[in-house]
Order: structure tokens, then C-alpha cells, then sequence
């Protein structure tokens, strides 16, 4: 297939429930469970495409799925327990089944896994996925800005030994545009969009699990403005609702939707259950044009870059490899520690 044969198709931000296995401490009966998520995600999509592309009137070509839709968020503490009962291996059973699906169906499916990385025995990584009609993965982001879990940044010397600078912020130009990822809460950092941008990215997959409410919210606003800042369509997957914690099931729900790039929403799920409301075409053509117009209307073109790189190499506040450390404790406590004393810190050098 040429790159032209998908420059209008239809992409959908599948909203569904997600089913934990953080109350679970066995590895094999969570591994169960995550499989038997995975097979929950194949009927629906099944079913939606049995349904005529959920009413698209071009052929749906992307769908993504929510954060934690394989596992619910990690449980807190030691991270080589999270490890051991719930990250994926990067060629395991798990990964093999979301690939079937999209072979299956002859479309890209994202998404997002905590996974294992043999480099890094103690920790695992938050990481977005895609997957092409092949069932190829194509694209593999790990999510940089973490309070709770192990981050690349936090042991970015090694990490970028073994992966390379160019792991940091990949970009797949496949045949329905050059895609990147942006996990969960990231949204709310234009520098993780923009590093993506400059990259070529057309189009952000983002899979996230956040607070539902009829009002704007912070994410819900970032959504719109990372899209209208680089030009690109946002296509942005929220969870309808989380079972088996001890939180309020539906306190994350709806805000599933797709945004254009002038940042516009152009379909949108409602709160309080699961939904395949937001889908809508993505216009590759009209985006590529957009992107070639002079005049005060491109902001991406116009960014002068070279200019803000001096205030981030000296910015001081949240410095890279807070893993590496001899004596770091690979938890969640480490992290949560290190935030309260660069906050000291900063506040102390009346930057905050």
C-alpha cells in the first residue's frame, strides 16, 4: 500500500472499563486475568466492526485503548513486585494477543502496558504501544514523567547506553501518518508533544485513566492545546471506570475524545460507561496542508527553538538518574521523596 491510501480514514478512542489485578498476589492468576482483559478488548472491538465501523463513513483504520485496560495502575511499593505480577515481557503472550487483534481486523490498535525490560531487572517501564495491520509493533514509547512508577529518566545514563537517544521519542511513519504516544498525564507537558513534533508526528495516540467531569479540567484542556500547538490530531482514550480497588469505580469516566489539529473536539464519549462514541475522521491531507501555510497561523514552524535550549540545560529542577544512585531504593517512596526535597530546593531558589 501507498502512503496516499489512508490519508482520510477513521480512528476511534475506544472508552472500557478496567479490571485490576493490583488486589491479586499471584503472578499466574494475574496473568490470567490480564489475558482475559485482552480477550474482553477483542469482543468489543469485534463487535464494533460487525456493527459497520461503529457508523464511520470511512474505514476504520486506529483504534486506542485506555491506560490500565490490560491491569489497573501499579501497586505502590517495591517495584520488582509490580514486576513480577503484572509487566508484560516485550515478546510475551500478552503483546502477541493484542498484535492477533489488529492483524485480525486489518487495522492499527494502540495502547498502553507496564512492561519488563531485561536490562533493568528491578524496575519496569510504563510504555505505549502500536500495533499495524502486519501485527508488527511499531512503535514503542516509554513514558518519561512518573510520580509513581520507574521512569527511562530515572536511570537515563544506562538507559541511553543500551536504547540510544532515539528510544526517547520515537516516531512510526506508517501509512496513516507519522505516530507518536503520549501517556496518561503527560498531556499536561507540551515539551513531551513537541519533542515528538520536531520529530514529525502527525498524530498522538494517548491513552489515559483521569478524572471524568462535566467541567473542563486541567488534561481535558491540554488535550486540545497540544493538539492546536503542533498542529496535529490528539486521539485520546479514557478509561469508564475502574473495578476491583477500593476507589469509586466511575470517578474515572468519559473524556474519551478526538481532537483536530486547529484544536478543535471533533467526537467525544460521555461519562459513566463504556463507549465507542469518539470516532471520527482524520484528515491527513488537510493537516499536511495546514501545516505549509505561512503566515501568523503556523505555530509549529514559528517556534524558535535554538532560543529556549540555554533556560532547559540550566533549568535545576528535577535532575535525570534518581535510580542510579547506589543507595536509591527501587519504590515508589523514592520517588515521592525526591519530589518533596526538589521542591525544598526550588522553593528555596525562589523558582517556585
Amino acid at each position: 500500500m501507498s502512503a496516499g491510501d489512508f490519508l482520510r480514514y477513521g480512528a476511534l478512542a475506544l472508552q472500557l472499563t478496567t479490571c485490576s489485578v493490583g488486589h491479586l498476589s499471584d503472578p499466574r492468576q494475574a496473568r490470567a486475568r490480564i489475558l482475559q482483559n485482552i480477550a474482553r478488548i477483542a469482543q468489543r472491538i469485534g463487535a464494533i466492526l460487525e456493527a459497520g465501523d461503529g457508523g464511520s463513513a470511512l474505514p476504520l483504520r486506529l483504534i486506542v485503548l485506555p491506560e490500565y485496560s490490560l491491569s489497573g495502575s501499579p501497586t505502590p511499593g517495591v517495584f520488582a513486585n509490580w514486576r513480577r505480577l503484572a509487566a508484560l515481557e516485550p515478546a510475551g503472550a500478552e503483546y502477541e494477543a493484542l498484535a492477533a487483534i489488529a492483524q485480525r481486523h486489518g487495522l492499527y490498535l494502540g495502547g498502553n502496558a507496564y512492561e519488563a525490560d531485561p536490562a533493568f531487572p528491578d524496575l519496569y517501564f510504563q510504555a505505549c504501544f502500536l500495533f499495524a495491520p502486519s501485527g508488527q509493533q511499531v512503535l514503542r514509547y516509554r513514558r518519561l514523567i512518573s510520580l509513581y512508577s520507574p521512569s527511562p529518566y530515572d536511570v537515563l545514563e544506562r538507559y541511553l547506553a543500551i536504547h540510544g537517544r532515539e528510544s526517547l521519542f520515537p516516531v512510526a511513519d506508517t501509512d496513516i501518518g507519522r505516530v507518536a504516544a503520549i501517556a496518561s498525564e503527560e498531556i499536561l507537558y507540551p515539551e513531551i508533544a513537541r519533542c515528538h513534533a520536531m520529530r514529525g508526528a502527525e498524530l498522538f495516540i494517548h491513552s489515559t485513566s483521569e478524572m471524568g467531569s462535566p467541567l473542563p479540567t486541567a488534561k481535558d484542556v491540554a488535550k486540545r492545546a497540544r493538539a492546536a500547538e503542533n498542529l496535529a490530531y490528539v486521539v485520546s482514550a479514557n478509561t469508564a471506570g475502574v473495578e476491583n480497588t477500593s476507589l469509586p469505580a466511575c470517578s474515572s469516566t468519559g473524556m474519551s475524545k478526538i481532537v483536530d489539529y486547529e484544536g478543535q473536539v471533533i467526537a467525544a464519549a460521555p461519562g459513566g460507561g463504556e463507549s465507542h462514541a469518539a470516532l471520527a475522521e482524520v484528515d491527513l491531507a488537510a493537516l499536511r496542508a495546514r501545516r505549509r501555510q505561512g503566515g501568523l497561523g503556523n505555530p509549529l514552524v514559528r517556534q524558535p527553538l535554538q532560543a529556549y535550549a540555554e533556560s532547559y540545560r540550566q533549568a535545576p529542577f528535577h535532575a535525570a538518574g534518581q535510580l542510579e544512585a547506589a543507595d536509591a531504593r527501587s519504590e515508589t517512596a523514592t520517588l515521592r521523596e525526591t519530589q518533596l526535597r526538589n521542591i525544598e530546593r526550588l522553593a528555596r531558589l525562589g523558582l517556585i
